[in-house]
């Protein structure tokens, strides 16, 4: 029994040794292909969408949104269209041509912004997401401002183009 124990050690260290080996080779010869015009292949997304997706769940658990009110809505709103439109879109608007080229693409929030709690889209605005292109806005704003950019990030699943169109302007921060 302790010679199959033993074995069965030594077979998952060696295993173990064999796959940071081979990690580490793709790492040092650039092995992987980091174009954004080369999409990840399909476990590579699943890892990077799933990680932070929970990231952001665990991290976010311990706010708590103020109440939105329209007033919030409408400050957020020229603050979305000047930093944040350009790559999420707006309703009844697309994104800037260029953030085609982006990898992850940016989500369109006028439909996404359903699928992630208050919490979740303050704290996405507010830190940003490593290696996709979203900034960080917390260094440079104020947590009232982004809870405003929050209230309008959430009620745009709502809004006509016509509601949309008529709040803010793109010249905020």
């Amino acid at each position: 029994m302790k010679s199959f124990q033993k074995g069965l050690g030594l077979g998952t260290l060696g295993t173990l040794l064999l796959i940071g080996t081979v990690a580490l080779i793709v790492v040092l010869t650039g092995a992987y292909n980091v174009a954004a015009d080369d999409g990840h292949t399909p476990i590579t997304e699943w890892a990077l969408d799933t990680s932070m997706t929970n990231s952001v769940e665990s991290r976010a658990s311990n706010l708590n949104a103020p109440e939105f009110t329209q007033a919030m809505v409408e400050a957020g709103a020229g603050d979305y269209k000047a930093m944040c439109a350009h790559c999420h879109g707006g309703v009844g608007e697309g994104r800037a041509q260029w953030s085609s080229g982006m990898l992850p693409h940016p989500p369109a929030l006028a439909n996404a912004a359903k699928s992630w709690s208050d919490e979740e889209v303050f704290w996405l605005v507010k830190h940003g997401v490593k290696a996709s292109g979203m900034p960080a806005f917390g260094g440079t704003h104020e947590d009232r401002a982004l809870w405003n950019i929050t209230a309008f990030v959430k009620n745009m699943p709502q809004m006509s183009e016509e509601q949309y169109a008529t709040l803010g302007s793109a010249g905020g921060h």
